[in-house]
Parts: structure tokens; C-alpha cells; sequence
């Protein structure tokens, strides 16, 4: 196996909501998928938070736009987004994030940090097809994957040393 056959990337994605958001447009209009105004609007909401953000925050910041807003017209435009993989549903945490790779039908884990909420998409394929091996291996057959792992993230770890290492430099 060659190691260009490994396509992986540990890198963060810039965050980049208008682009997130143009993509879904572009691969709703190649797939004839409606994307309402409504659906375009939480999409904008998510896409704009740095963070994973939970369906009821969406829902008080759409109250004073939309009329309609009500807790069932969000879920179903959170349930449209989700089947068309353009976000991806933190089921630990209750909470939503745009996809990276919103073209393509893929399932990756998250690094979600413990301190600040943030989520990172493992992006490397490899991890995904070893549970679905070791699923298969032991005659089971997977639906979906979800896999969330919990810690600190780098930023995180960073400020937490820097207090120490300052009371030692004193």
C-alpha cells in the first residue's frame, strides 16, 4: 500500500462561513434539493459559530426574524441538513456543526474539547473504514457511525500551562 493510497490530513479547516454556505447552495441546485429560506437561514446561523451550537439557540435567534419560527419548523430544516450530510449532529453534546466536506457522503470523528466546546473533524478516512472492518469482521453490518471523543484541546492545554510556567519564571 503506497503511502499516497493513506489520504489523511490532520489540519484544521479555515473557518469560512459565506464559501460553507455557497457550497451547500451549489450541491443543493446539482442535486435538485429545495433549500428554503428557512433551511438557508439556520445553515447561515450554524456556519457563522465557531462552535457547535444547540438547536434551541438557533430557534431564539430565528424568533425575531421568522414569524414561524417554532421548535418543529427548525428541527425539520436541522433534519433536512443533516440527511443531506451539509452538517453533522454531536450527538454527545446536542449540538450541530457545518461539514467541511459538504459535497461529499462521508462519516467522521470529532475531537470535541471538554474547556472551550470546540469540535474538530478527524479528516482521514482510515478511522472509518477500520470500525467498519472490525464491524464486518464480527458479522455485523454498520448503518452509521458516530464518533466523538472528549479531552482538551491544544488552546486550551496551552493556557492552562502558561499560568504555571509563568509562577515558575517568577
Amino acid at each position: 500500500m503506497s503511502h499516497a493510497s493513506h489520504r489523511h490530513s490532520h489540519h484544521d479547516h479555515p473557518h469560512d462561513a459565506d464559501a460553507f454556505v455557497g457550497a451547500v447552495a451549489s450541491a443543493c441546485e446539482l442535486r435538485g434539493l429545495r433549500l428554503t429560506p428557512l433551511r438557508l437561514r439556520v445553515l447561515e446561523l450554524i456556519a457563522g459559530e465557531s462552535k457547535p451550537v444547540k438547536a434551541y439557540d438557533l430557534l431564539d435567534r430565528l424568533k425575531g426574524e421568522h414569524a414561524g419560527a417554532a421548535p418543529p419548523t427548525v428541527y425539520r430544516a436541522l433534519d433536512f441538513l443533516l440527511e443531506h450530510r451539509f452538517i453533522h449532529k454531536l450527538e454527545s453534546i446536542n449540538a450541530y456543526v457545518g461539514c467541511h466536506h459538504p459535497s461529499e457522503a462521508h462519516q467522521v470523528p470529532f475531537l470535541i474539547c471538554d474547556t472551550c466546546s470546540a469540535a474538530m473533524e478527524v479528516c482521514d478516512e482510515r478511522v472509518s473504514r477500520l470500525l467498519t472492518e472490525q464491524a464486518r469482521e464480527r458479522g455485523f453490518r454498520p448503518s452509521m457511525q458516530t464518533l466523538e471523543v472528549h479531552g482538551v484541546c491544544a488552546a486550551c492545554l496551552a493556557q492552562q500551562e502558561s499560568p504555571r510556567v509563568a509562577g515558575l519564571l517568577k
